[in-house]
């Protein structure tokens, strides 16, 4: 079930705390639940992805992505995500989520978020999203005009480029 009083939390959260910029860092705060855990009582990688959803939605309100899309009647998908984890989240742990717009291409907006135990990264996840309108695809370019921001994104990190050509690659339909 999507945590919808936890993530109207979260918006009520970023609705209050400004205005950010594409440079800057959404900082979300949160606790791994019994509701969150596998069945070795760690935070479950599915809930994580939800999680990291949390994270992002009020990132886009606080770059005012969000409320330009719903003037618009548009929307924004998840095209793609890469997931690291590398430390154990167990239950009732206090965890701080990062969560940034790193940049974009000529299709999609490209997010990095990390979830931290204390000093340690758990977690991290690369995420493509794309504006989507009744024509299909918005070039991220065009929002970022409506929002005032550059036209050109900063430039992404290699590690960034390095999957987008991987994820290029990668045969669709996939074959097994």
């Amino acid at each position: 079930m999507y945590p919808i009083i936890r993530f109207a939390k979260e918006a009520l959260l970023s609705l209050t705390a400004g205005t950010i910029m594409p440079d800057q860092v959404h900082v979300s705060r949160l606790i791994c639940w019994p509701w969150d855990v596998d069945l070795w009582l760690e935070l479950n990688n599915g809930r994580a992805l939800t999680l990291y959803d949390l994270g992002r939605i009020p990132l886009c309100i606080r770059l005012n992505m969000l409320r330009e899309l719903r003037r618009r009647g548009w929307g924004m998908a998840v095209a793609g995500a890469s997931v690291r984890y590398r430390r154990r989240v167990r239950m009732f742990q206090r965890l701080t989520m990062k969560s940034a717009l790193l940049g974009w291409d000529e299709r999609f907006f490209y997010f990095q978020q990390t979830i931290w135990h204390g000093n340690m990264a758990t977690s991290s996840i690369l995420v493509r999203s794309a504006v989507t309108t009744k024509n299909g695809i918005l070039p991220p370019a065009e929002l970022a005009e409506l929002l005032g921001w550059p036209e050109q994104s900063p430039e992404l990190p290699d590690h960034v480029q390095d999957w987008i050509r991987a994820e290029g690659k990668r045969p669709w339909p996939p074959h097994i």
